[in-house]
């Protein structure tokens, strides 16, 4: 449509007049056409697999009825208003192989990176050991083999894949299955003798995804319920729900993926008096949200939600009153509040936090606030020219000594400052001249400033930047033919390449590397040299 209207405009600005080839006409469109025409567009693909050719998978209830259910909201004009929903049913339609043909052709009806796409697959799942004897995870398709999962079944992580390749940025998966051994799972004697073996959940290593977000119905280890009163999965009828209205937490009109996914866990987690607590994988969530129902037609409340692991379990508290356990969001009405995440008796952080009308906050931002960002450390190393003739003729490689001092988070940025000063000296000698080697002293001190982007893992982070320093280098000579001082200094531009261990909330190991470029007079001739320094530090944050 996008380029539809463009040529519209160009070929009436041409048409001005004979003799122009150019000028603006300006275009009047009825209200809500130019809006319509940018919209995003709503695609979805919804899987039912009631039953397997194995009858040693026992039939599913109400995985028909999931579908039309989840079919219907979509498809109403006053729900999801999706341009198309395909459903599968069909023993045919729902293969291994049917159901990654599917989702191929889903790629090519929603071909648009705005386009919003969401896939729904209500099944039985299982573990098994793959080829490799790794534990992998299946979704049981209709011609899934009991004896042979790991053949005929289609891995979660094929699935998971093929998924994340559609051209479309807003994707959500939605996974109505379990891999437990309770609930819509069955599980060989086998594998389930081994789970029972194991302490503590086991997470395959395929469970992360490229897609956008993954919901799932319940968490691993959990299983996943059809219920007789309900006549549905037990998340699906929530899920439903959501989208029908209901899940717009913000009053802004429009159900996002996460409100739905938020109101049908709490709902999920209360039916089943917690046996059953749906999870989340939001691993592109941007300021951008993705609408899976309804429409922005107003400013809704704001919110204040999280979906970060390490803040899992824990209560979200809003002026002494806790609104929603983590992970997930709860809106709020404009303006200062005090705001609380805890666990038990503990108590993780209190901050005041000034809201407006139609704001996301995430609460984890809170906690990086809270934490120490200034990291005072003690650091050894060394340093060394690069070329070898530099190393012969002017200093060898030595060990340094020094002190560093780096601010993270600047501004509430991903950048981090670091200021650093070491030095050392000694005694040493150097075939000057090609002759026998020369003894003499020497210092050398040098200081930087550097400025780099932050990555987090877990635990750790790495540092890359710009870095520049000035380095003074002395030489001391006490022979019968000469004796005197030589000093040099330098200004070097850089790069520093770092690393953090954070050992709790104050201590830290790091390793940097500096590697420099020099320019030092040597015997009245200035020469280019590479410089490279590197440490470990134990650092304290303040």
């Amino acid at each position: 449509m996008k380029p539809v209207i463009a040529i519209a405009c160009l070929a009436l600005s041409c048409a001005h007049g004979p003799l122009e080839k150019g000028g603006a006409t300006v275009v009047r469109l009825p209200r809500g056409q130019a809006d319509a025409a940018f919209e995003a567009r709503r695609f979805a693909l919804v899987v039912g697999i009631p039953r397997a050719a194995d009858a040693r998978w026992r039939a599913l209830q109400f995985a028909e009825k999931d579908v039309a259910d989840l079919s219907r909201v979509l498809r109403d004009p006053l729900g999801g208003n999706y341009q198309s929903v395909t459903t599968l049913t069909a023993p045919e339609q729902t293969t291994k192989a049917a159901l990654l043909e599917a989702v191929g052709a889903l790629g090519r009806q929603a071909d648009r990176a705005d386009d919003i796409v969401v896939l729904y697959v209500s099944a039985h799942g299982t573990l098994a050991r793959d080829g490799r004897g790794e534990l992998g995870r299946y979704v049981v398709t209709s011609d899934a083999d009991f004896s042979k999962p790991s053949q005929t079944a289609l891995p979660l992580e094929a699935l998971q894949r093929a998924f994340a390749e559609l051209p479309s940025k807003r994707r959500v998966l939605v996974l109505a299955t379990c891999h437990s051994g309770g609930g819509k799972s069955l599980l060989s004697d086998e594998v389930q003798r081994e789970l029972a073996s194991l302490k503590g959940p086991v997470h395959p290593l395929e469970e992360a995804s490229r897609a956008a977000m993954v919901l799932s119905a319940s968490d691993f280890g959990e299983p996943a319920r059809e219920d007789e009163g309900l006549q549905n999965d037990v998340y699906t009828h929530f899920l439903v729900e959501a989208l029908s209205g209901p899940g717009d937490r913000n009053g802004d009109g429009a159900v996002t993926a996460t409100e739905a996914h938020d109101f049908a866990r709490r709902k999920t987690w209360a039916f089943s008096s917690g046996r059953q607590r749906p999870s989340a994988e939001l691993l592109e969530v941007g300021a951008d949200p993705i609408v899976l129902a309804g429409h922005f037609d107003k400013v809704g409340r704001p919110e204040l939600f999280s979906y970060a692991a390490r803040l899992d379990g824990f209560a979200l508290k809003v002026d002494g009153e806790e609104r929603t356990e983590l992970p997930g969001g709860a809106a709020v009405t404009p303006g200062r509040h005090v705001v609380e995440l805890t666990k038990g008796a503990d108590l993780l952080l209190r901050q005041d936090v000034s809201l407006e009308v139609g704001q996301r906050f995430d609460v984890e931002s809170l906690l990086e606030r809270a934490e120490p960002n200034v990291a005072v450390s003690m650091l050894a190393g060394g340093f060394a020219f690069v070329d070898e003739r530099s190393r012969a003729e002017v200093l060898p490689g030595g060990p340094n000594v020094g002190a560093s001092v780096r601010v993270d988070r600047l501004g509430g940025s991903r950048f981090s400052l670091q200021v650093d000063a070491s030095g050392f000296g000694g005694q040493t000698a150097l075939p000057l001249g090609g002759g026998a080697p020369v003894p003499f002293t020497w210092a050398s001190v040098q200081a930087g400033a550097a400025v780099a982007f932050e990555w987090r893992w877990s635990v750790v982070s790495f540092f890359l930047g710009p870095r520049v320093a000035g380095l003074w280098v002395q030489r001391s000579f006490s022979l019968q033919a000469f004796s005197g001082t030589q000093a040099a200094f330098s200004v070097m531009p850089g790069v520093w390449l770092g690393s953090a261990v954070h050992l709790g909330p104050r201590w830290e190991l790091s390793l940097n590397v500096q590697p420099m470029l020099t320019v030092l007079t040597v015997d009245g001739v200035m020469r280019p040299m590479g410089f490279v320094g590197g440490w470990a530090a134990v650092g304290y944050r303040l």
